[in-house]
């Protein structure tokens, strides 16, 4: 079986360290827009899926949670981007649009939010998929220690979510994204998957300045005659900035293209349910649609 978010911060510094139209049909209520799915043995997992009404199959996003639901058991972490990220909540108000200052904790640049609310008048936003399994907090957290639950993603729960939600299933519509030790694993099984996952995106991913070269290396080889859209997401005051930019510029010099934005605030909760679900949800819905994001 695979294997608390503050906790996965200080065990890595140890080693080293949300006017536009509105849709055009009401959203049911929160609930009914939600699936649990359970995985028996060996896998034994759980997933809670966002399966938003739409009468054209829908884009599919894979959201990892952050180390401080891991500990927590299956049910918890399944739930973190619901219960304790406020994903639904975020969703909703992408629906609505425009967003405010409010809707990010205002932790947010006036030009970014200015370009997040010109794309939503642009083309109002539409909704994805939101796959959000139980992610596990493993001992090795290297690219083959990641590889068994990469397997889980790609071959159990992905078809499972599609049988389920009749979303898109082509690679260019899938993509996958995480926050904090999420990010990481977002990062280290999208480039172990490029034939499965078209974007990969990592929210203040838990990751070592001394790590750029090598996650840089698994970018460059992942998207070598593939198109991949890959982003970076920070903040001022999270403890990986740096080591973010540092992957940044190791994807530069490795001529892989790819997008960082740095908002205002810290490495918390209050980030993740702000800015952070706001930029991944956007993004990804753009992106998989062959859009331009923001």
């Amino acid at each position: 079986m695979f294997l608390h978010r503050r906790s996965f911060l200080t065990g890595l510094v140890g080693l080293s360290l949300s006017s536009c139209q509105k849709s055009t049909s009401p959203a049911p209520p929160a609930d009914t827009r939600w699936r649990d799915l359970s995985f028996p043995p060996p896998d034994e997992q759980r997933a809670l899926v966002l399966v938003p009404p739409s009468p054209q199959p829908l884009p599919m996003l894979v959201a990892l949670h952050g180390r401080g639901e891991s500990g927590r058991g299956l049910e918890i972490g399944a739930k973190a981007w619901r219960d304790d990220y406020s994903l639904d909540k975020l969703d909703l108000r992408l629906r609505e649009g425009p967003v405010t200052r409010a809707d990010l904790a205002d932790m947010v640049f006036d030009d970014r939010l200015a370009k997040i609310n010109a794309s939503l008048t642009s083309s109002p936003y539409a909704g994805l998929v939101v796959a959000c399994p139980y992610t596990p907090d493993l001992k090795d957290r290297s690219k083959e220690g990641a590889a068994p639950f990469g397997k889980f993603l790609s071959e159990t729960l992905l078809p499972k979510v599609r049988t389920e939600s009749k979303c898109a299933t082509d690679r260019s519509s899938t993509g996958i994204d995480g926050v904090s030790m999420g990010g990481r694993l977002a990062l280290l099984v999208g480039f172990a998957n490029p034939d499965v996952f078209g974007a990969i995106g990592a929210l203040q991913p838990a990751i070592k300045v001394g790590e750029a070269e090598m996650f840089a290396a698994l970018a460059a080889s992942a998207t070598a005659g593939r198109k991949t859209a890959i982003r970076l997401v920070s903040s001022e005051a999270d403890p990986f900035l740096e080591a973010v930019r540092a992957l940044s510029k190791a994807l530069e010099a490795a001529h892989v293209p790819h997008e960082l934005v740095v908002t205002p605030g810290p490495h918390d909760y209050a980030w993740n349910r702000g800015p952070g679900g706001v930029e991944m949800l956007l993004w990804h819905e753009r992106v998989l649609r062959g859009r331009p994001a923001p």
